[in-house]
């Protein structure tokens, strides 16, 4: 079956040729590898580095996927922020698992994180609020992510009132917005390589130790 307007999307192909991954040079411990990756893509410029797919599940049991922003990344594992109120928010806490995707296309990279969730702590949620652009600390308060809304003026109007009530004084984070920690128990690092034949690492916890095996592409 062809696609609209002549194009076939299934003739869509790129073959990647830039690098390799083997376990060497991996290390035994996934987090100290992301976090030099991460390294690697940001000397490469890599556009919207920290953008990564969050999938969930809903509470009616089907998975949900969207682009959220990685925060932090340390030993406790992958922080993001959002509105508990959000579907997202109401699905990490019916839920508490969930999957993370990085795409590094300059690279030609892929890292994918599986684990349980968990909210972070108040005082770290508002340490982060409170290093947040002006603009963004009121649009926690005027948006009602994820629910319903008649137009978009009721937004406009939303973010005005915050704006006027804020306007003397500090802005307080939101008691529905924090962040989430995402417990790394899968990291897999995914290398293109020539041909489709890509270089697949994944590390997995067994009794709280790290192990790696390679997967096929």
């Amino acid at each position: 079956m062809s696609s609209s307007h002549g194009y076939n999307i299934a003739n869509t192909r790129t073959d990647y040729l830039q690098s390799s991954l083997d376990e060497e040079k991996t290390g035994d411990n996934p987090i100290a590898f992301f976090k030099h990756w991460y390294g690697e893509a940001t000397n490469a410029m890599v556009n919207e580095i920290n953008a990564m797919t969050l999938a969930t599940i809903g509470e009616d049991g089907k998975p949900h996927a969207r682009i959220v922003l990685l925060k932090a990344v340390d030993d406790d594992g992958f922080v993001f922020f959002t509105n508990y109120n959000s579907r997202k928010g109401k699905d990490l806490v019916a839920h508490p698992h969930a999957a993370l995707v990085f795409f590094w296309n300059e690279l030609e990279r892929q890292v994918k994180i599986e684990g349980r969730v968990e909210k972070i702590s108040e005082e770290e949620s508002i340490a982060y609020f409170e290093s947040r652009p002006e603009g963004s600390r009121i649009g926690a308060w005027a948006s009602p992510q994820s629910s319903e809304i008649e137009n978009r003026d009721i937004l406009e109007e939303n973010y005005q009132y915050y704006s006027e009530k804020f306007k003397d004084g500090k802005i307080p984070k939101p008691p529905h917005w924090g962040g989430f920690r995402v417990i790394a128990e899968k990291v897999e690092f995914w290398q293109g390589r020539s041909s489709r034949m890509h270089d697949r690492i994944q590390f997995f916890l067994d009794r709280s130790i790290w192990k790696k095996r390679r997967l096929a592409p």
